[in-house]
């Protein structure tokens, strides 16, 4: 069950902050956005503030902010519907009823002849029995109403198509950008709570039962020496340790400024086919505001880096497709990450935030990175490429998007139950 919400409050976090930067800058642009969702498929959870619905789905692969304009399907009134009008003290449209007009019995009912919702914002219809056109203005904020459901008109300045493409862009950089900032501020806190990695030859902690402690290596020992080498870098011990798996090494520490030798002989880690020695010590850390801001800028670009490395290793077949791992993988690494306390927990937080934030960035369709390479192409040609040919890529793009999550998530069910 701490697992489950572990999971839970890790992928609800990510998925959170990614479309939080969305739907803030579309909000700013002045976007309509009409929904904001965590996960996809049937809705668990819902409500509405302002102008837009806020939703927990069932499926949690993902989310969503829909903005006006961007709508798979919209509702259009057309000529010769029998619609229903409820006016305000103003005289302007404010609910357009499509069925069951007879639940509103205060609506003026005409038969439309004529509607733009968009540009100019009116209605223009008969009566019953009249015969005299009528031409009414409709509300900026209007709601149609269908089946007893309400949707906000969008007028075409409230379009995400219809802003700039500066805009535009904000909008959709600003989801991958809020899962590095996210992961900043974890960095940053680790570094409030844990403390801050420093570079020195000085020990941190001391592993029970490791080869340093039985040795008799203390926390704030400085090393000066490894088998004869001067070290001045925590780097520097790292090095020589690494390389040393069971082999007995002399060191040369001081302790309350007095000069110690010891002999100890590092035990064996493996990382896949990798062999190295670790002697059980944790870097020295130290507390403070400036080296807990730097230890967040640090390790941002730190597991940026390494998840560049390990992507562009899967283009260049060096990394194959059956180590990737979908929902239910990083649902067992959450699993095992979670037993080793709290910190590790947060730590795994983040670098799984900067992952979502790259492969979000990668320009690919239904992905953001993809928007963006459309984007691109307009600022290059000068105009937008057709949005029906736009949506048929990222339609395209989704569907084989999805079916790589089956297969990933086929491999990690596999993986976990062949273990």
């Amino acid at each position: 069950m701490n697992t489950v919400i572990a999971f839970v409050i890790i992928f609800g976090a990510l998925v959170f902050f990614h479309e939080l930067g969305h739907l803030v800058l579309a909000k700013r642009a002045g976007i309509l956005c009409r929904e904001f969702a965590i996960g996809f498929g049937p809705k668990v959870f819902s409500f509405k503030r302002d102008e837009t619905i806020y939703t927990i789905r069932l499926l949690p692969i993902g989310g969503f902010v829909r903005m006006a304009g961007e709508d798979p399907e919209t509702i259009d009134v057309k000529p010769g519907y029998h619609i229903g009008l409820l006016l305000n003290n103003a005289n302007e449209v404010i609910k357009i009823i499509l069925n069951n007009k007879d639940k509103y019995p205060n609506a003026r009912v005409i038969e439309v002849e004529e509607a733009d919702l968009e540009k100019q914002l009116f209605i223009a219809g008969y009566e019953q029995d009249e015969e005299k056109l009528e031409r009414f203005t409709v509300h900026e904020k209007a709601v149609l109403v269908i089946d007893g459901q309400e949707t906000q008109i969008a007028p075409y300045n409230r379009q995400f198509g219809s802003k700039t493409l500066l805009q535009r862009t904000l909008a959709i950089i600003a989801g991958p950008a809020m899962n590095f900032v996210l992961a900043f501020v974890i960095f940053l806190l680790l570094g409030l709570l844990q403390g801050s990695p420093v570079n020195e030859a000085r020990l941190g902690e001391v592993v029970e039962n490791s080869p340093a402690a039985e040795a008799g290596l203390q926390q704030g020992d400085v090393i000066q020496t490894i088998d004869g080498v001067d070290v001045s870098t925590w780097e520097d011990v790292v090095e020589i340790i690494r390389v040393h798996p069971e082999e007995e090494l002399s060191f040369t520490i001081v302790r309350d400024g007095t000069p110690i030798d010891l002999m100890i002989t590092p035990g064996k880690s493996t990382s896949g086919e990798e062999t190295y020695g670790v002697i059980g010590v944790y870097s020295p850390v130290e507390k403070g505001i400036l080296s807990s801001i730097q230890n967040g800028f640090t390790q941002t670009f730190y597991w940026t880096k390494e998840i560049v490395i390990g992507l562009s290793k899967l283009i260049t077949g060096q990394f194959s497709i059956d180590m990737l791992s979908g929902p239910v993988g990083i649902y067992d690494a959450t699993d095992q990450v979670a037993q080793t306390g709290v910190y590790n927990l947060m730590r795994w937080g983040a670098i799984l935030s900067i992952n979502l934030g790259i492969i979000n960035l990668l320009p690919l369709p239904a992905l953001d990175g993809g928007r963006l390479m459309f984007f691109l192409v307009e600022a290059v040609r000068g105009k937008p490429i057709d949005r029906q040919k736009e949506g048929l890529v990222h339609f395209i793009g989704f569907a084989f998007l999805m079916l790589l999550m089956l297969v990933v998530t086929w491999n990690d069910i596999q993986r976990i139950f062949n273990m």
